[in-house]
This record gives structure tokens, sequence and C-alpha cells, in this order.
């Protein structure tokens, strides 16, 4: 175990955030802590998408700290809930990426399956053994995807808190096997657990093997700007900043017990969604070549690709009165000023193994 700061020991007792140097983790923990006095202990395995340069802005806050670690590592949790205690946990740790599930499974199994269940069995014995009270206000918060619920009709309605469960990737499934696990260990042991189901996230710090910012990096470079099939499949996108505020609200007032859908209201194709990329460098960045759309390159499909997601995020609105602040528009366009303003960071994170990542997933398309 390495402990990059010292953990607060005093009467506010922390959230603990796993996954938290990840894309979406690293956003809550950086809003969390620019918005909120309750400490926050991050617990990250650093694998290739957790990167602590993420957290690099929380450097000597006192109301941060860093530990590395592993969620499946039961004896390692375990110590770590008993020195901090926790007054929730929220869980972000996972692999998340269909392409890399496709091409390897079996590190999806170990840390969204295994992972989980042993997180949650040490999060059960440390609520345990709470005083009744903390016990009472304790959240064990599981942050999920809209990918478990399978691929929409054009026609369909979008997905809800019921829909049934029909995942169709080897990520997906992993996940949907993670949400069957903390709905059961609330049901079967009373662990007051919460779970959330989100649409595609984007914006700053996300990992360059997603669609936004791969085009983004891709187009910067003039390399082809590969897009799968028609490029016609749909996605309800949902800037970053935009559902830490509703995990936040989930936090707050959220049921034991419940699942709140989190989307963005905005669905686009993915044709679509990088054609606005280009429009947006071609007016942030112009380019003495010409529009950044002529490296638009459509590639084979990638093996059962979902046609289609989309989120019903009302009961989140009328229950806890959430709703997203960004429109695609505006969100798409923070985030391509972030990636012109920090290619630095994306230089830093595209290493010899991304760029053997990239030749394997699409050398055969």
């Amino acid at each position: 175990m390495t402990v990059v700061t010292t953990l607060r020991t005093d009467e506010l007792r922390p959230v603990l955030v796993t996954g938290g140097a990840g894309f979406i983790g690293a956003n809550f923990v950086l809003d969390w802590c620019a918005g909120q006095d309750v400490p926050v202990v991050t617990l990250d395995k650093l694998t290739y998408a957790g990167n602590l340069h993420n957290l690099a802005g929380l450097h000597g806050n006192e109301r941060h700290s860093f530990v590395r670690g592993d969620i499946g590592d039961v004896d390692f949790v375990r110590t770590l809930l008993s020195r901090i205690k926790p007054r929730a946990i929220v869980n972000f740790a996972a692999e998340s990426h269909v392409d890399r599930s496709i091409l390897g499974p079996e590190d999806f199994i170990t840390t969204n399956i295994v992972g989980t269940f042993r997180l949650l069995e040490t999060a059960r014995e440390y609520w345990t053994g709470l005083p009744q009270r903390e016990k009472e206000s304790f959240r064990f918060l599981h942050v999920s995807t809209d990918e478990v619920y399978g691929s929409l009709t054009p026609e369909a309605d979008p997905f809800h808190e019921a829909s049934p469960y029909s995942p169709n990737s080897p990520y997906s499934a992993s996940k949907a096997a993670s949400d069957h696990l903390v709905r059961a260990w609330h049901h079967t042991y009373g662990l007051p657990v919460i779970i959330t189901n989100c649409s595609n996230n984007y914006g700053p710090y996300q990992f360059p093997e997603k669609l936004i910012p791969l085009m983004i990096h891709h187009a910067l470079a003039g390399k082809p700007l590969p897009v799968y099939g028609d490029g016609q499949q749909i996605r309800d996108w949902l800037y970053v900043s935009d559902h830490c505020a509703a995990i936040r609200a989930v936090l707050r007032e959220g049921q034991p017990g419940h699942t709140y859908a989190i989307g963005g209201d905005s669905e686009k194709s993915n044709i679509d969604v990088v054609r606005t990329i280009c429009d947006a460098l071609d007016q942030e960045r112009p380019s003495a070549k010409g529009s950044y759309g002529q490296y638009i390159t459509f590639v084979p499909d990638r093996p059962g690709h979902d046609r289609r997601y989309a989120i019903n995020a009302g009961k989140i609105r009328q229950m806890l009165g959430w709703r997203p602040r960004e429109s695609f528009e505006s969100g798409l366009r923070k985030t391509v000023r972030w990636y012109l303003d920090n290619a630095a960071w994306t230089d830093s994170v595209v290493a010899g193994s991304y760029r053997d990542w990239l030749g394997r997933n699409y050398s055969a398309r």
C-alpha cells in the first residue's frame, strides 16, 4: 500500500471514492473538493486508465487523500475502512471500454464482478460493525452504465430504472453482473446500496481510447478518424460534471435499494458527434490543410455493436431535482477547449502500450 498524503483522522468522516483517478472518478473527486467540506479519500489501482496526474490540482489539499490499492484486495480494503471510517463508499472502480473487453474479457470479469463482490463483502463487514446512528447514514453507491440494458430500436422508448437487463458485450455483461450483486447485497443483507446507470460521459480527463478524445487527438495529429460501420449508432451524451452533480444528489438524498438512471437528453449518432468535433476544431484551431472532416474514415463495425442507447431520467429529476446544465453543444465546446489547452496531459497518457492497443483494435478493420 502506498499512501501519497496523510489521511484525515478528525471527527469529519470522509467519503471513500474507489476508481477515483479514472475519468469520471477524478472529475467527481475534483468537483467534490471544490464544493464540499466533507473530506474524500481516493482509492485507485492506477491501471492504464487511472492517472494520478488527474488529481494534481488537489496536491496539498488537506481534505483529500490518495491511496493506491485494489478493491479486490480484501485485507487491504478492510484495513483502509477501519482506518478512515468512511460515511459512504462511491464505487467507480471498473474496467469500462467495450473494445478492450472484446479483445480481452478476463480483466473485466476480475475487476467488475469479482472485485465488486469482494468490495461489497468488505463494506458489509465494516457496516455491520458501525454504531447504529452511523450504520443508518452509511451508503454504498455503485456507479454503472446504461449499456447493461442492451440496445434500443430507433422507435423504442428510452431506458428507465425498470428496463430489463440485456447486455451484449463482455463489458456490459460484467457491469450487469456487478449491478445484480449490489442489489442482492441490499435485499439479502440490508446493506444500504444505491445504483446509478448513466449514459455516455464525455469531458476533461477522458482516456483517449473513447470516441470523443480519440477523435480530437487523431484530428490534431492529422490521422484518420475511424468511425465504426455507418456511424449511425446513437448514444445519449452526458457531460461529466453534470453526471458528478447527479451522483452527489443521489448520495445526499437517494433512497437505499433504489436505482437512478442518469442521462443528458442528448441523443446523437456517432457520425454527427465526429462531425461536430471537426467543426469545433475548425473554429478553435484551424488547420492549414483544410477541414478536419477530411480525415473521417469509415471502418468495419465492431462485433455486437449496440445500435442505440437513450435514458429517461425522469425519476432523478422528479425525486431529487437534478437536471443536466450543459447541452451537448456547450459541453462539447468545453471539452474540445480543455483538450486543446491540455495537450501535455494527452501526450503523457498516449504511451507505447496505448499505441499497441490502437494497432490491435483497428488494424483488422
